[in-house]
């Protein structure tokens, strides 16, 4: 990781210390700060843990048999002649009560069991995988507010150096040096450096609106410290990429569905059903009981059952394509972001060991020539405005590399998921 410290020389680590100062006085979002509340207080995985519980409470009476059924009826009700719709009479009438229980076969009972208990594994692991998704976006959004503060307090060294240079050109001019159009150039730069000031605090509050969507009003929070110097390894990364939560949860989804074909399958064996019951006749009658066993009869396979058991299986090689897509995907998307985390921490090298001091070196040769007469006020100006740039973009490629950075490690990395 290419720290920015050692750029803010100067007055840089001045300000940077007195920013560091402020912070300690009241309460201040760290990164480790940030993640917590990512954690504790985002909607999306809220939603995710009551699937869970939802999942959860759902698997208790996967395995249970229905309910009993209450059975009331009226048997041998006479209707016609004298007697017709009497239940009262000495007749052959009986008023039943009874009570029915069916019973699934025990292979229908233990896939839907196993369903249940797979449903959960799937809750869970959807929840594993929002939970990196909040912490990847957490720390991608506080790092877009840590860079584009710092290029704030930037603007603000830039501005003290603008009026330093005003001064100077006043100077020359009293002192009958320079050109009739010197006085005008340091508040053309000074409005330059409003225009850039004024995007960066547009940019500073989109940052903060990014973080208010997963740790909310705690975003506003002053920020103190850096982001973790993450380790970013080809080998690591690419032997997690089979452990990503995305690609995990078709492990759950495919035994969910095995379970819900066993199910289907299941349906091609006989259920039962067992009913008691009793009987009340007249008094010159004995009162009687029942016990009656009924059976489904799966006779037309064809049509009812074998449909079904296809279009389990037609939805379990789906799955296994689609887990295929979502592999190849993120393999693309690893090589993706190493590629570019290389391009960006070569840029910071190159930034800070090559372009800063040739940036430096053409102010200061500016400057010395038109003090000594041989150069234009607008030369320097130039020169002044590439080492903005200059200095503004090492700021904002670091803050590119640690966002890829963060991107990498929360999403083929083992530890975020010991994070809890």
């Amino acid at each position: 990781m290419f720290s920015l410290i050692p750029f803010c020389h100067g007055k840089h680590m001045v300000i940077a210390m007195l920013l560091a100062g402020f912070s300690t006085l009241g309460h201040a979002l760290t990164f480790d700060e940030a993640l917590r509340l990512a954690q504790a207080k985002a909607p999306q995985l809220k939603a995710r843990e009551e699937n869970v519980a939802a999942a959860q409470s759902n698997s208790v009476p996967a395995g249970e048999l229905p309910d009993p059924k209450l059975v009331l009826g009226v048997d041998n009700l006479p209707i016609n002649g004298p007697d017709r719709y009497s239940v009262s009479r000495d007749f052959m009438t009986m008023r039943r009560i009874g009570v029915m229980q069916e019973f699934p076969n025990s292979a229908k009972r233990e896939a839907r069991v196993a369903v249940a208990q797979n449903r959960v594994a799937v809750a869970e692991a959807q929840t594993s995988t929002t939970r990196l998704t909040v912490l990847r976006e957490t720390a991608i959004a506080w790092i877009a507010r840590m860079t584009v503060e710092q290029e704030i307090a930037h603007i603000d060294d830039l501005r003290a150096e603008n009026r330093l240079l005003d001064s100077a050109v006043k100077a020359m001019i009293a002192g009958g040096k320079g050109g009739p159009t010197d006085a005008v150039m340091p508040r053309q730069e000074a409005a330059m450096i409003e225009d850039r000031a004024d995007e960066l605090r547009a940019r500073r509050e989109q940052s903060i609106a990014a973080l208010k969507r997963w740790i909310g009003a705690a975003a506003e929070e002053p920020l103190q410290g850096h982001p973790p110097d993450w380790p970013i390894s080809h080998d690591m990364l690419a032997h997690g990429l089979h452990r990503h939560p995305e690609l995990t949860e078709f492990d759950s989804k495919e035994r969910m569905l095995d379970a819900e074909i066993g199910e289907a399958q299941a349906e091609k064996t006989p259920d039962w059903a067992l009913e008691l019951g009793y009987q009340q006749r007249g008094p010159q009658f004995s009162d009687m009981i029942s016990l009656q066993v009924s059976f489904d009869l799966p006779i037309f396979p064809g049509s009812r059952q074998d449909p079904k058991i296809a279009a389990k299986r037609a939805e379990r090689a789906g799955l296994d394509a689609e887990r295929e897509a979502t592999l190849r995907e993120h393999a693309a998307m690893l090589e993706s972001d190493l590629a570019e985390h290389q391009r960006l921490a070569n840029a910071v090298k190159r930034q800070h060991e090559v372009l800063l001091p040739l940036a430096d070196e053409k102010v200061t040769l500016a400057m010395a020539a038109w003090r000594g007469g041989k150069g234009s006020l607008a030369e320097v100006i130039a020169a002044r405005r590439e080492r903005v740039g200059a200095e503004l973009k090492v700021i904002e490629l670091e803050g590119q590399r640690q966002q890829v950075a963060a991107r990498l490690y929360y999403a083929y990395s083992d530890h975020p998921r010991e994070q809890r």
